[in-house]
């Protein structure tokens, strides 16, 4: 089945045998060298595209993924305390990367994760692992997150692509 994905072709003089392919915002790029015929270029094309999807399909697991992923973290970081009995992706969080509910173990992420890397989101879901624990983000909950060996990191890329999309909403 054909993609539907808005795809933007970039030919450079300078490339001459390479092609590579990007997502950029909700279109991919795809960079070919400029001499390359046009029946190349639709082949090329539908290669990178179609392997770009394959790379984000494989950074999007699905809800009994994360539950499975929740359950190697807890047991990796958090001594095993940490129990949900749900974890799942949701549509309807545009402020929050995540949010947990301890009284029914319920751990839900933002869509908005699906893409990012795989240590940013197991930084979100170690924060809400964390709250089955310690329900406040007082210093006891900040002690278990920072059990996460990436957690300052992922913190700083969350805190960047935060700031990066506040800017580019200001532009509208």
């Amino acid at each position: 089945m054909p993609s539907q994905t808005a795809v933007e072709v970039r030919r450079s003089a300078r490339r001459r045998r390479t092609v590579s392919a990007y997502r950029e915002g909700d279109r991919i790029v795809v960079l070919i060298p400029a001499r390359m015929s046009r029946a190349q270029e639709a082949e090329w094309v539908e290669t990178m595209v179609a392997k770009v999807e394959r790379a984000e399909a494989r950074r999007r697991p699905s809800d009994d993924d994360l539950v499975t992923r929740a359950a190697h973290l807890s047991r990796a970081w958090l001594e095993g305390r940490a129990e949900p009995l749900s974890v799942r992706w949701v549509d309807n969080q545009r402020t929050r990367w995540g949010s947990c509910t301890p009284a029914d173990r319920s751990i839900r992420l933002s869509r908005r994760l699906q893409g990012m890397p795989d240590w940013v989101v197991d930084y979100v879901l170690v924060h809400e692992l964390a709250h089955l624990i310690e329900a406040g983000h007082n210093d006891r909950f900040w002690g278990w997150v920072g059990r996460y060996p990436q957690a300052d990191r992922a913190r700083a890329w969350l805190d960047g692509y935060s700031a990066g999309a506040r800017l580019e909403g200001a532009d509208d």
